[in-house]
């Protein structure tokens, strides 16, 4: 998770295009298009995703600030192992 966060924070779209689940991955991203800066990261809650585990959930909330100023997203994202490497799945949004 924290590692998707930093390619969206520097706008590495071929990153997170490579650890998004192949079943859910869109073709492209469009990161340019994001007028907003990405300025902090909270891990809120996690379940699974050690090595016994084939899935795991990140409950977190990141912060960013944009046009309006300052503002925060939280999910709770889904993740599953494939081939030895945590892809993103798909996540719910909270706020």
């Amino acid at each position: 998770m924290r590692s998707r966060y930093s390619a969206f924070a520097v706008g590495d779209e071929a990153y997170l295009l490579r650890t998004w689940h192949p079943e859910t991955r869109p073709e492209r991203l469009d990161l340019a298009a994001d007028a907003r800066t990405w300025t902090g990261l909270e891990i809120l809650e996690a379940t699974g995703g050690t090595p016994l585990h084939t899935t795991g959930t990140v409950r977190f909330r990141a912060h960013f600030t944009d046009a309006d100023g300052p503002g925060s997203q939280t999910e709770n994202s889904v993740f599953e192992r494939l081939g030895g490497d945590w892809l993103y799945v798909d996540a719910l949004a909270i706020e």
